[in-house]
């Protein structure tokens, strides 16, 4: 995605969901890309992944909205071996 400024970030969208499963969405968080240490994202290039955490509440314990920007998120880079991703695509949605 790409805020009107020309950010480019990834939303985090907070919701519930019905009986029929339909997904509802009542909030949401920007997780900055343009911050992310250039070391970083040229090790995610080549080693397959670029994670970012961050808790998912603010100060006063409601779910985490707006920019997402460090200290709130750690950028690094990590491996995507072949068994992380079998393991990733068995999780299930949402």
């Amino acid at each position: 995605m790409q805020d009107r400024l020309g950010r480019r970030f990834i939303y985090l969208s907070w919701g519930t969901v019905d009986e029929s499963g339909a997904f509802t969405m009542f909030r949401r968080a920007k997780l900055m890309l343009d911050v992310v240490p250039a070391d970083v994202l040229a090790a995610a290039a080549r080693d397959g992944l670029l994670v970012g955490r961050l808790g998912l509440t603010d100060a006063s314990g409601n779910p985490l909205y707006a920019r997402v920007e460090p200290p709130h998120i750690t950028w690094t880079a990590e491996s995507a071996e072949p068994a992380e991703l079998a393991d990733w695509k068995r999780l299930p949605p949402g």
